[in-house]
């Protein structure tokens, strides 16, 4: 179950400093590692998914990467490559490292390590997480973004909007990563 995952804490300066429960790191609102995945197809679309109404936080929603806490013990790649299995069924693909930032609301407060990744196979949705999606290209992406806000998790819209248009996020490169 979910609340009994035991999630990796950050301090101020970004660096694991302990362990908790998933439930009272949301319960508590603690800094937690997370991971953030843009999953790109080799036709340049990203895949959309929206959460389920059971999600413990952002029910619901609409979002444009997958991801999530970080357990205790775990690194961001290996983090990143479980999400990416776990929500999509995203395997077999390199993931591209791009970077590292901050996000906080009165919801949720985490460290994101962020990827991307060109993935062509099958998309299997974990029925406990996702509720549907679909591959939209970046401008419809940001299209319905910029009209529908409030559809979307706010904080890949913070953390990762600005990925979209930047083509170091994406490439013939990134297949190759």
């Amino acid at each position: 179950m979910a609340d009994d995952e035991v999630v990796a804490l950050f301090d101020d300066d970004g660096a694991v400093c302990g362990a908790a429960p998933r439930w009272r790191v949301r319960a508590e609102n603690l800094r937690h590692g997370a991971t953030g995945v843009l999953v790109y197809d080799r036709a340049g679309r990203i895949y959309v998914h929206r959460r389920t109404a059971t999600k413990d936080v952002y029910p619901g929603l609409r979002d444009f990467c997958c991801g999530g806490v970080l357990l205790a013990g775990e690194g961001p790649d290996d983090g990143a490559a479980r999400e990416a299995f776990e929500e999509l069924g995203v395997h077999g693909v390199p993931l591209r490292r791009l970077g590292v930032r901050r996000y906080e609301d009165a919801r949720t407060r985490f460290v994101c390590f962020q990827y991307a990744c060109v993935y062509d196979g099958v998309v299997t949705w974990q029925p406990e997480e996702v509720a549907d999606g679909r591959w939209m290209t970046v401008p419809e992406l940001l299209a319905v973004v910029h009209s529908e806000p409030a559809d979307f998790v706010p904080d890949s819209v913070e953390l990762a909007l600005d990925l979209l248009t930047d083509p170091g996020s994406f490439g013939p490169d990134l297949a190759d990563a």
